[in-house]
């Protein structure tokens, strides 16, 4: 079974960076599209960014700019770049990607979650 471990979360001010990755465990595995989901408090969790097998980005609009969503696929790893943070981006940002076993069908897998805190 896949894991998604995750790391680079933390406290930064407004205005500052971080770095997420994720790095997928199972190599044996087919690793589709990889990405980032958030979860505010009180609040659904919302698709921020993806990046396909070949390399291309998708980003929610209000990240559009300040964030860069990118793989390396021989090591099945996802980063999430986050630049100009503000005070809304604070969630744990949790790590998905679409993975494949075999001859089974596609599914979602799903990181542990890593906190973002933002302050102003």
């Amino acid at each position: 079974q896949v894991q998604l471990v995750e790391s680079g979360g933390g406290l930064v001010q407004a205005g500052r960076s971080l770095r997420l990755s994720c790095a997928a465990s199972e190599s044996r595995a087919t690793i589709g599209a990889m990405g980032w989901y958030r979860q505010a408090p009180g609040k659904q969790r919302e698709f921020v960014a993806r990046v396909t097998t070949d390399g291309v980005p998708s980003y929610t609009n209000s990240v559009k700019g300040r964030f860069t969503c990118s793989r390396d696929n021989g090591k099945n790893i996802v980063y999430l770049q986050m630049n100009s943070l503000k005070p809304e981006d604070t969630a744990v940002y949790y790590c998905h990607a679409f993975v494949k076993q075999g001859t089974e069908l596609w599914r979602d897998s799903w990181g542990q979650g890593t906190q973002v805190t933002v302050s102003s």
